[in-house]
């Protein structure tokens, strides 16, 4: 099964966006670490938003 690449593109952008890490070191993460920091991020962003 191929990973959709338009998921992975945003994946990407969130990731880099929130964390500023380059492209390379994000798609040289196993799949399901990518998919953990996603998370992660948006755990974050939840909590920073309804903290205001």
């Amino acid at each position: 099964m191929t990973y959709a690449t338009d998921r992975l593109h945003e994946e990407i952008a969130y990731v880099a966006y929130h964390f500023h890490w380059s492209m390379d070191d994000i798609l040289n993460m196993e799949h399901r670490d990518r998919r953990r920091y996603t998370a992660e991020i948006a755990s974050l962003v939840t909590r920073a938003g309804s903290e205001d």
